[in-house]
């Protein structure tokens, strides 16, 4: 194990701290973070039409592939999506799905350039 070779300790000794942050729950959770190279990312914003709950056509947005998380939102817009997909074309095949979606009024998407974090 890494971890052990850098703090100076057993890998016996660091899975045993490991475990006793998890039971005492200072530790909720393990993540893994995968890069995704050469992913196109966009954030679509739809208007939903008065008479469509906008509760139903995000659930139908959420069915969309390359739809990774919607957003309920005020303001101009009803409906934040964010798209990912291999290239533009893929994100757009996504985005003309979602304007085919009964209840959707308008969209209207940028193409994310930069993440920082």
């Amino acid at each position: 194990m890494e971890v052990a070779g850098k703090v100076g300790l057993s890998e016996a000794a660091v899975r045993r701290r490991i475990s006793n942050l998890v039971k005492d729950g200072t530790i909720k959770r393990f993540t893994i973070e995968i890069s995704e190279p050469q992913m196109t990312s966009a954030i679509t914003y739809v208007s939903v039409t008065p008479s469509n709950p906008t509760s139903e056509v995000s659930k139908k947005i959420m069915n969309v592939q390359g739809v990774e998380t919607i957003y309920e939102t005020t303001g101009p817009f009803d409906i934040a999506a964010i798209i990912k997909g291999p290239n533009i074309a893929e994100v757009n095949k996504s985005v003309e799905e979602i304007r085919r979606i009964g209840g959707v009024l308008n969209t209207n998407t940028t193409i994310i350039l930069r993440t920082l974090r």
